[in-house]
């Protein structure tokens, strides 16, 4: 099982990616645009965790429920 470093670097490059167009974004005066990306990013990263979870929640049921 286990979160391969794939996944890491991903959650990883998103994060990078979004703090870079967010101080860009702020620096030119945008900064709503620039609070948009971050919670873009925040939601995407969201959506990835929500699928290693499902994931993990459904070994636990294999293991436990003999399936």
């Amino acid at each position: 099982m286990g979160i391969e470093v794939e996944m890491i670097f991903k959650i990883a490059g998103v994060g990078l990616v979004v703090a870079f167009l967010h101080t860009i974004l702020e620096q030119v005066g945008k900064k709503e645009y620039a609070q948009w990306v971050t919670l873009l990013g925040f939601v995407y990263i969201l959506f990835l965790i929500v699928s290693i979870v499902e994931e993990l929640f459904d070994k636990i049921r294999e293991v436990f429920l003999f399936q």
